[in-house]
């Protein structure tokens, strides 16, 4: 089990996080390109860590209406 531990935590695609947040796809690039929401560009693609997606949250930044 501590082979588990040490893993890095794996990217995850844009329909992945869109199920993980219950939001649509149009939302989440909203999120990226307006409220700065924590994503990487990998060629044509968004990749997600969803720790740093769910400190984003916790830090009240999708909820801010003043975020552009």
């Amino acid at each position: 089990m501590q082979e588990l531990k040490n893993m890095p935590e794996r990217w995850c695609s844009t329909k992945e996080m869109c199920e993980y947040l219950g939001v649509s796809r149009d939302t989440l690039l909203t999120w990226i390109n307006e409220k700065k929401m924590p994503a990487s560009k990998v060629g044509r693609s968004w990749k997600f860590k969803t720790s740093e997606v769910d400190a984003w949250i916790k830090s009240g930044k999708a909820a801010d209406k003043s975020a552009k």
